[in-house]
Formats: structure tokens, sequence, C-alpha cells
């Protein structure tokens, strides 16, 4: 399979339907895969008639996390750390960012200016489970496992999970996620903060929501995902609602504001302008 078919991008009515494509391996992440999902994300950010994302994994799972081959390089590296060197090559800096190639696959899902969902099935283990970190909402099958598995290899979780895990399911649960590596299944998951809500069909109510969250004011999706972001990451109330202010006066009276409260009011769909 080509690196160019390892992440699929079907873009429908404002909403992009993302997918690792890696079946094979259950998307297992290796340097090209890291590649894939980080340039699928990137390339998002130039749709500008994009309004929501899903991302899920074609196959049985999510993503099982670290291809297996990698933990071989590592086991194989000898004291001199030669093997931990070589993957983390495999996934290393990039220029002029604040994250390198690994952080990045689940980092740009929050640098979108949409609203992200992940759909996950089967596991998202390790890496994968840090990449469903990176959207804004997890819908999960019942039966799913989840894990922050690096403990397993003698890791800690290196793809932004160290940020975003203690946001979600507060610092003493993630310290016990982290420690200890246990599977998570989707009731536990929704309970605990790691997702968002339970499905049967975590990707068909995944692309369901996407669509009718399209439906709203591009304008007003950005900025309360910007809004909301920027309160998550701990800045001052002064400035959280000065920026408020901000944004609610460069929405009101706009023409897609105006549509949605017209629209309303004579009982049909609005029609926005991106």
């Amino acid at each position: 399979m080509s690196d160019e078919q390892r992440v699929t991008i079907t873009i429908d009515d404002h909403v992009a339907d993302v997918r690792m494509n890696r079946p094979d391996k259950i998307n297992a992440l290796d340097g090209a895969q890291f590649a894939a999902i980080v340039d699928a994300g990137e390339s998002l950010k130039k749709e500008a008639d994009v309004r929501a994302v899903v991302l899920s994994g074609n196959g049985r799972g999510f993503c099982a996390g670290l291809d297996f081959s990698s933990f071989q390089q590592m086991a194989g590296g000898g004291g001199d750390g030669g093997g931990r060197q070589r993957v983390q090559r495999g996934i290393g800096d990039l220029e002029g960012r604040i994250t390198h190639l690994g952080q990045q696959a689940a980092w740009v899902w929050q640098e979108l200016e949409v609203p992200v969902i992940a759909a996950v099935h089967g596991v998202a283990l390790g890496g994968g489970c840090q990449i469903a970190l990176g959207p804004d909402i997890r819908i999960v099958a019942p039966d799913v496992q989840m894990s922050v598995l690096e403990i397993r290899w003698g890791l800690t979780p290196d793809m932004t999970a160290t940020a975003m895990l203690p946001h979600l399911v507060g610092l003493d649960v993630a310290k016990e996620l982290t420690w200890t590596g246990r599977m998570v299944n989707g009731e536990e998951a929704v309970r605990i903060g790691l997702a968002t809500r339970v499905s049967d069909n975590p990707l068909d109510d995944a692309l369901a929501l996407a669509h009718d969250i399209a439906g709203k004011n591009p304008h007003a999706l950005r900025g309360g995902k910007r809004l909301l972001n920027a309160s998550a990451m701990g800045r001052s109330l002064a400035e959280q609602f000065d920026d408020e202010r901000k944004t609610i006066g460069s929405l009101i009276g706009s023409p897609n504001q105006v549509e949605a409260v017209t629209a309303f009011f004579e009982k049909r769909a609005p029609v926005f302008k991106d």
C-alpha cells in the first residue's frame, strides 16, 4: 500500500471524512503513517468550506499504536540508545513547531479551526489512544479497548497526552491510567471523561453529528472552538472575557448570523457562506 493511501479523505456537504487506512496493521503507526496523518490534518487547514471533520480507522480498530517493528528496533538498539534514536528519527522534529511529527499526529486536530470528532472502535492503544485525544469529541463503541499503553514498554506518553489527558479525566485518573496502562472500555471511557459518548455505530453517529454541526454558522463554529480551547489552556479570565466580547461582536450582524436568525423564523435550512 502506498503512503498516499495510508489516510483517505472524502469531503461531502462541508464534512471531511478522514480514515486511517492501514487495516492490515490495525492502522499501526510507523514513520509513514505518522506523516500521512499529519499531512491529512494539515491539508484540511486549506479547505475553507470544511466545517466539521470525522477521524476514524478502517478495519478492525481505530489504531493499535506504534508498529511492532518499532519496538523491535528499540530492543535491538543496545545500551547506547541506538534503537530509541532510530525510532525517534522516524517521528522526528518539525522545523519551527512546538511539536515533533508524532505529537503533531494528535495535535493537528486541535489546530484545525473547525470541530473534529473521533469515531473509535476496536482498539485505540498507546499512540492510537493519544491520537484519539486530539479531536474535540470522541464517540466510542461499547466494547472499545483504550489504553495509555506506553508503560508496558517502559515508556511515558509522548504524543501530547500529558497535556490532554489530565484536562479530560483529571490529574489523578490521568496518573493512574499512565502508570498502569490498563484497558478501558466504552462505558468506563465515558464515565471518566476519556470519551464523550458510547454508540453501537460510532462512525455513523460521528458523521451524523458532523453533518448536524456543519449546518451551523461556520464562523460561530470556529469562534466557539477557539474560545473554548483558549479557556482550557488556562489563560486569565480577563483575557478570556475580552476575547468573548470581541468574538461575539464580530459575529453580531454579520451575514451568516443574520442568515441564521432569518432562516429560523422562516422555518427553513440556513444557507451559510464560508
